[in-house]
C-alpha cells in the first residue's frame, strides 16, 4: 500500500460525513485560533506598555513611597496608599548638594474631579505637579506657558490642560486665558500642551489630564500633605546607580531610617521598570495561554469521541481490510492518519482566523483609539500552533486507532 493511500481514504471517510468532521474540526478551530489571538495580543500590549515606559526616557528615575523587594512592585504600585513621602523629601533629593546627578525632578499628586466650563461639565484626572514637570516628561506646550516657579510655592490658581482637554471643553475657542472651575475654585488656563499620545502618571493618558500647581492640588483640591510619586530626571544614563544611592542615601538619613531593609520607600529606574513589567506582562500572557489552552484539550477529547463513535460504525470495513491482508500497523495508521488530518485541518483554519482577528483588533486599536498597537505575530507561535493541533490529533486517536486493530476479522465480518 502507497503511502498516499491512507490519506485518499482518510479524506474519503471526512468526506462522507461532512457535519460530524465539521463539528470535530470547530473544536480545534477554536482552540488553536484562540491560542494564535491570545499570543498576538499579548506581544502587541507587551509591545505597546514597554514602548511607553521606554518613551519616557533612559534617564529617568522613580520615587515612590512604600519599601519593596528590589524584584517586587512597591506598595504603592499595588494600590495601597503610603504617605511616607513628603514634599520637602523632593527638596531634598532635587538639591544637588545632597544628589548632584540629578538634572530635573518633579513631585505628583492625582485627583479625580469634575471641571466646568461654562456649564460645560465633564471629569478628568487633576494632577498636581511640580514646575518642572515639562522637563521631566519631554512634553512641549502648544499654547501659553507651563507653571513658573513661583506659581508652585504660592498656591497659584492656575492651570495648564492637555490636547484632548482643549478640544473637548472649549470646542475651537483658545483656551489660554479662559477660566475652569475644579471643586467650586476657579483656574485660569495658561497654557496647553502638544499632543503627546502616550500614557502620563497614574496610567492615563496626558492628553486628556488637566495639570495644575503642586502645592495648590496638595492643599487647596485634596487638603493632604504627602506626595504620590516623584520622578527625577538624571543628567546622564551612566549615572542612574550613583543617583540611586545618592537619592537612598539622602531619604534614610531624613526618614531617620539605619537598616536599608526598612526603607520606607522605593527608588526605581527605567531599567528596572522595564524588568518588572515585562515579568508581570509575561505571566499575564502566559496565563491567559494557559486558559485558551483548555479548548485545545476539549477539542482533543471531542476528537477521541468521534474516533471510537468511527471506529464502531467501520468494524466491518476493518474486518474486509484484514481478510485481505492488512496488517494491525495498517488499521493503526490508518485511524491515526484520520485523526491528525482532522486536527491538522482545524489547526490551519485556526491559525488562519487567529491571524485575522489579531489584525482586526490591530487596526480598531490603532485608528479607534490612537495607540500605536503592533501588529505582531511570530513564525513560531504558528509552526507551534500546528505542530500542537497533530500532536493532538495523534495523542487523542490513540486509543481509538488501537482499539480498531485489534479487532479480530472474524468478529469483524460478523458485526452487523
Amino acid at each position: 500500500m502507497q503511502f498516499t493511500d491512507p490519506v485518499k481514504i482518510a479524506y474519503r471517510n471526512l468526506a462522507a460525513n461532512k457535519f460530524r468532521s465539521f463539528l470535530t474540526i470547530l473544536g480545534i478551530i477554536i482552540g488553536v485560533g484562540s491560542v494564535i489571538l491570545i499570543m498576538a495580543i499579548g506581544q502587541s500590549a507587551q509591545g505597546l506598555i514597554l514602548d511607553q515606559i521606554k518613551g519616557v526616557g533612559s534617564n529617568l528615575v522613580v520615587v515612590m513611597p512604600g519599601g519593596s523587594d528590589e524584584k517586587g512592585p512597591p506598595a504603592e504600585a499595588m494600590g495601597i496608599k503610603i504617605t511616607t513621602l513628603k514634599y520637602d523629601d523632593f527638596l531634598a533629593v532635587t538639591d544637588t548638594n545632597n544628589v548632584p546627578e540629578v538634572q530635573d525632578g518633579a513631585a505628583y499628586v492625582q485627583a479625580n474631579e469634575i471641571v466646568d466650563y461654562n456649564g460645560n461639565e465633564m471629569s478628568y484626572s487633576i494632577n498636581g505637579v511640580t514646575h518642572d514637570y515639562a522637563n521631566v516628561e519631554n512634553i512641549d506646550i502648544q499654547k501659553g506657558r507651563s507653571f513658573l516657579p513661583e506659581e508652585d510655592t504660592n498656591m497659584a490658581r492656575v492651570a495648564v490642560i492637555g490636547a484632548n482637554v482643549q478640544r473637548d471643553l472649549f470646542n475651537r475657542d483658545d483656551a489660554v486665558g479662559k477660566q475652569i472651575k475644579i471643586n467650586d475654585q476657579l483656574f485660569t488656563v495658561v497654557g496647553v500642551f502638544k499632543v503627546k499620545g502616550g500614557a502620563g502618571f497614574g496610567g492615563g493618558a496626558t492628553d486628556d489630564m488637566i495639570l495644575l500647581p503642586f502645592r495648590t492640588t496638595q492643599k487647596l483640591i485634596l487638603g493632604i500633605d504627602y506626595i504620590d510619586i516623584m520622578r527625577l530626571r538624571i543628567t546622564d544614563a551612566s549615572q542612574i546607580q550613583a543617583a540611586k544611592d545618592d537619592i537612598a542615601k539622602t531619604l534614610r538619613i531624613r526618614h531617620n531610617i539605619s537598616d536599608p531593609t526598612n526603607d520606607d520607600f522605593s527608588v526605581r529606574d527605567i531599567a528596572s521598570a522595564l524588568s518588572a513589567v515585562t515579568s508581570v506582562t509575561d505571566v499575564l500572557r502566559y496565563f491567559l495561554l494557559a486558559v485558551a489552552s483548555i479548548s485545545l484539550l476539549v477539542g482533543g477529547v471531542g476528537i477521541m469521541n468521534i474516533m471510537l463513535i468511527s471506529v464502531n460504525q467501520r468494524i466491518h470495513e476493518v474486518g474486509l481490510r484484514k481478510a485481505v491482508g492488512a496488517k494491525n500497523s495498517d488499521i493503526l495508521e490508518q485511524f491515526l492518519i484520520e485523526s491528525a488530518t482532522i486536527t491538522l485541518v482545524g489547526g490551519l483554519v485556526g491559525i488562519i482566523w487567529g491571524v485575522l482577528f489579531a489584525f482586526l483588533i490591530s487596526v480598531i486599536v490603532t485608528n479607534g483609539f490612537g495607540y500605536d498597537w503592533q501588529f505582531l505575530i511570530s513564525w513560531q507561535s504558528i509552526a507551534v500552533a500546528t505542530l500542537v493541533s497533530v500532536a493532538i490529533g495523534l495523542v487523542f486517536g490513540i486509543y481509538p486507532a488501537r482499539k480498531a486493530s485489534k479487532n479480530s476479522p472474524m468478529e469483524a465480518l460478523r458485526y452487523e
